[in-house]
């Protein structure tokens, strides 16, 4: 969430539409007082040396080896580009001849929230010795080289002082938004509009029309926008009505918006390179992800070349050779404009039923990282879409004609935009299967270049917005929702901001209070959705997944300064009755404060979080348990401040009294944990009172907290219980409570971050490393004990540096090929060389060729004698359709062997076969215990 506004800007002399695409970057504007908008022509590097104003620039960044170019090679019109990077067209001639250099999708990556998107991740799977870079940056880099070219254009017009609007995929959540707008401010463009591309597209079909609108939509109702991009499939539905006098324009109104779909021209660029795979790399072999990378791009300007309208029957695909083979161990291979059209009509557009709905699996494709739609057929996408807002155009359908029923209806009009519609076969075969639905043809609206089309769109608007040309209603596409607590099976949430809320306008929720907690860090969850359900400002709902169709956003969050709520001499408040006021602001995005009731003067600002974040929890708040009253008094009993006559056995026992009074320890759910650790924290002072106190406490509470995360303010309290750290253990002669005390760390280590992580592994590596290495000087203190606590808890420190992880699973293997080593530490083997993080990022996971290496040794063992080898072997082998961090073929297919030899669920052979999610059992087993009640990782 930005808190930048939109403020005039006084003097503009031109209106700028920015295109941030996947694929290109495109530019347009209008000179004040004009209504002639024109494409910006970019100034790019086509060659070595070479430059060209083109009216495209390819997103893509291409990072050069030392000594590859020279200085003269990356001169532009304003200086050298930027090293060591290309950008442009440039970029993209270079990407396809040299692998693992060209970062591309960075637009993708931006909505990725698996991954810190803020954190050097691109090129994906590149090698050590090429630079990388975050998303936000590679996307900042795009919209600096727009802001150069065009103050080079024009030096009495900086860009910056123009009024621009940038376009974002309308499926954008509020995190992708935030990180675009970060991404502008980085590249000096501070202020400026967001638009959605598919409006955008529309506007540019709108300002065309202009003079005749009324004509040429006089029997259009609905016009559905579908708007396939290189890396999303956008929809959004638009309802036509008669101007309210019956003369002039229409009234528009947008009336539907579809969810994130990662799903267009880098899917279908993807599928070619699959075909061409087959048939150019050696049977049984498949391409490292870096040449398949080249070998999409490749794909990708032969799928250009063949939907041109002046196409040739057939271009040859050449794939360049490895290292000192470059050239001579070229291969070729033809792709036909048939076999083309056939893959992308048949696979991307089927001619499907109404009532078809995307196949759901129980892993998503993924490749390059990215997490693509598990069904790439977009007309199925399309039936969902309309199928989730038949209501909204049923009623639209009524106000138009009131001899019509309210009944399911379909758009009559259409508007296809992106590249690949320029294949007249693509675009038939949309309009005839909502045609088919329909069951009369749609009539679809002419759009002459697919690729400008949206860059032109956001100057229409901005002329709009002026009062120059047609302007689209509608308001916010999403309701927002604050996640309240959970009631049984139910999510509940209040709804903040409806669906239809126009920009600007501000929501106060003044039938709600909240109580907002002064002086420590606080955090709020969001759902949004897009579904057609009126809701009103205030309203609690059900806003589980089960529900309906709602999408959990990053959290936000803020510090509330308690110094700033003190009343004369009177105490400081621990919390603050507050009121929420949400809107829309003018820049697009979700805004939301919180008021004081005594004071409304004093305000706080909830942002959102951009980094990050943890695995999802499918959670909310949840209900107090009946008997907490208890559980607490028994907790106060043994760690409280007043003195009792409490004995050993009574501390002993405080574990079984707990489980007396609220049930066996493995059914309290996240929430009853999360209140347990609190009274434990409020008490930790009195932890140390005896050997039995300390041990308890650090099993009590470690217990409570696992994993880390999930529940909202874990952050907070894992950050509070950090602060031990430095205190340590008192009774530092006591085995069982250094087991304790690792555990503990191991159960929160998903909430620590990657200082606190490394910490943690420097203070047992003396310990970990095998006997005779010197490395590692042992940590200062006391001696330290529990050895196989400590391998679970370094196992278990995904936020630590690759090449920490590397060496701490080097030294578990060379203990374990002793026969005297506990068998147990394969456990911890399969979780650092796992291919999918339990909660760490994607990026972070061991390199395969080592992961590979472990998994022969492992392969040299008898399975049936260590059992927590074959379930090591199956994390470190896991599929994850990611070339990056999957082993190789070979080697996966010999664990499958193997898992298949000794009768191993079926479970963990398909894991390693496919890209499916864990079941429970094997959460589980990858976190070490059990996972709390109600607590489903879904990230």
């Amino acid at each position: 969430m930005s808190t930048r506004k939109k403020k005039p800007v006084a003097g503009a002399k031109y209106r700028v539409g920015i295109d941030l695409g996947t694929s290109n970057t495109v530019v347009a504007y209008a000179p004040s007082g004009s209504d002639e908008i024109r494409v910006f022509e970019i100034d790019q590097l086509v060659g070595a040396g070479e430059v060209a104003a083109l009216p495209l620039l390819p997103s893509l960044r291409y990072h050069f080896a030392p000594g590859e170019l020279k200085s003269a090679d990356l001169q532009l019109p304003w200086g050298e580009m930027e090293a060591p990077a290309v950008l442009g067209s440039f970029a993209r001639k270079l990407g396809a001849q040299v692998p693992g250099r060209l970062v591309s999708s960075a637009k993708s990556w931006l909505s990725h929230a698996t991954v810190d998107r803020l954190a050097p991740i691109l090129p994906w799977g590149a090698t050590d010795d090429v630079e990388k870079i975050s998303p936000v940056i590679a996307s900042a880099s795009y919209l600096a080289h727009v802001h150069a070219a065009w103050n080079e254009r024009f030096p009495d017009a900086p860009l910056d002082a123009q009024d621009v609007v940038l376009t974002v995929p309308a499926s954008f959540d509020e995190g992708a938004r935030a990180l675009t707008l970060e991404a502008a401010r980085m590249a000096g463009l501070e202020t400026l509009r967001l638009l959605e591309e598919p409006q955008a597209a529309f506007y540019d079909w709108l300002f065309h029309h202009r003079a005749t609108l009324a004509a040429e939509l006089k029997d259009t109702r609905l016009v559905l926008i579908v708007d396939v991009g290189g890396g999303t499939t956008d929809l959004t539905l638009i309802q036509v009505e008669d101007a309210d006098n019956g003369d002039g324009e229409p009234k528009l109104t947008r009336i539907g918006v579809g969810n994130h779909l990662m799903l267009g021209g880098d899917n279908m660029d993807l599928a070619l390179a699959h075909l061409v795979e087959r048939r150019l790399a050696p049977e049984g072999e498949r391409l490292s992800a870096a040449r398949l990378s080249q070998l999409v791009e490749r794909c990708r300007a032969a799928k250009e070349q063949l939907l041109d309208a002046n196409a040739p029957a057939s271009t040859s695909i050449t794939l360049l050779g490895a290292g000192s083979k470059l050239i001579g161990g070229a291969r070729s291979t033809e792709l036909t404009r048939d076999e083309l059209e056939r893959i992308i009509v048949e696979g991307f557009f089927p001619l499907v039923s109404g009532g078809e709905r995307p196949a759901r699996t129980r892993g998503g494709i993924v490749e390059f990282g990215l997490p693509y739609a598990s069904d790439p057929a977009i007309t199925r996408h399309v039936a969902a879409f309309l199928g989730r807002h038949a209501g909204r155009a049923a009623d639209a359908e009524a106000a138009a004609d009131s001899n019509v029923a309210a009944s399911p209806a379909l758009p009559d009009t259409l508007l296809l935009n992106g590249g690949v519609f320029r294949a007249a076969p693509l675009a038939r075969r949309i309009a005839e299967t909502l045609g088919h639905w329909r069951g009369q043809p749609v009539h679809v609206l002419a759009n002459d270049a697919p690729d400008v089309a949206v860059a032109r769109g956001a100057v229409a608007y901005a002329l709009a917005r002026a009062g120059h040309a047609p302007k689209i209603g509608g308001g916010s596409a999403r309701s927002y929702f604050l996640l309240l607590d959970e009631d049984g099976d139910a999510t509940r949430g209040v709804c903040v901001l409806p669906r239809g809320t126009e920009e600007g306008h501000a929501i106060h929720l003044a039938d709600r209070t909240f109580a907002l907690r002064l002086g420590s860090p606080v955090r709020f969850h969001l759902v949004s959705s897009v579904a057609d359900t009126a809701y009103r400002a205030g309203e609690i709902a059900d806003v589980s997944a089960s529900a309906g169709d709602f999408v959990r956003l990053p959290p936000i969050a803020t510090v509330v300064d308690p110094r700033g709520n003190i009343h004369g001499n009177a105490a400081r408040p621990s919390e603050i009755a507050v009121q929420l006021t949400t809107s829309l602001t003018e820049v697009g995005t979700l805004e939301m404060h919180c008021i004081a009731i005594d004071d409304p003067a004093k305000r706080w600002l909830l942002e959102f979080q951009l980094r990050r974040e943890e695995p999802k929890a499918d959670v909310g708040v949840g209900q107090t348990h009946p008997a907490l009253p208890k559980a607490i008094e028994l907790i106060d009993r043994v760690f409280g401040t007043r003195s009792q006559d409490v004995g050993p056995k009574d501390v002993k026992r405080l574990r079984a009294q707990l489980e007396q009074a609220l049930g066996p320890r493995d059914t309290w759910d996240i929430a009853l944990l999360r209140e347990l650790f609190g009274a434990l924290w409020d008490r930790a002072k009195k932890r140390r009172r005896t050997a039995d106190h300390e041990r308890l406490w650090l099993n009590l509470a470690g217990y409570c907290m696992r994993p880390g995360f999930g529940h909202p303010l874990d952050e907070w309290r894992v950050e509070q219980l950090w602060t031990l750290f430095d205190q340590g253990i008192q009774y530092v002669n006591e085995s069982q409570i250094w087991s304790e005390w690792w555990t503990l760390w191991r159960r929160a280590a998903g909430g620590l971050d990657e200082a606190a992580q490394l910490r943690l592994l420097d203070d047992m590596a003396f310990v970990l490393q095998p006997p005779g290495t010197s490395r590692y000087r042992r940590a200062a203190g006391a001696a330290r004990a529990g050895y196989e606590d400590m391998v679970r808890l370094a196992a278990s420190l995904e936020r630590v540096p690759v090449e920490r992880k590397v060496e701490a699973g080097e030294w578990l293997l060379t203990r374990l090929r002793k026969p005297s080593e506990n068998l147990q530490s394969w456990w911890a083997v399969g979780r650092i060389g796992a291919r999918q993080p339990f909660y760490g990022s994607a990026h972070g996971v061991v390199p395969p060729d080592i992961a590979s290496d472990w998994l022969r040794t492992i392969l040299a063992l008898d399975w049936k004698k260590v059992e927590p080898a074959a379930f090591a072997a199956v994390q470190i082998a896991r599929m994850t359709g990611d070339r990056s961090r999957d082993v190789p073929d070979d080697v996966r297919a010999a664990v499958i062997e193997r898992l298949e030899t000794m009768g191993a669920a079926q479970s963990w052979i398909a894991m390693v076969r496919e890209t499916v999610a864990l079941d429970r059992a094997d959460e589980g087993r990858v976190f070490g215990e059990t996972l709390p009640a109600g607590l489903k990782l879904i990230g």
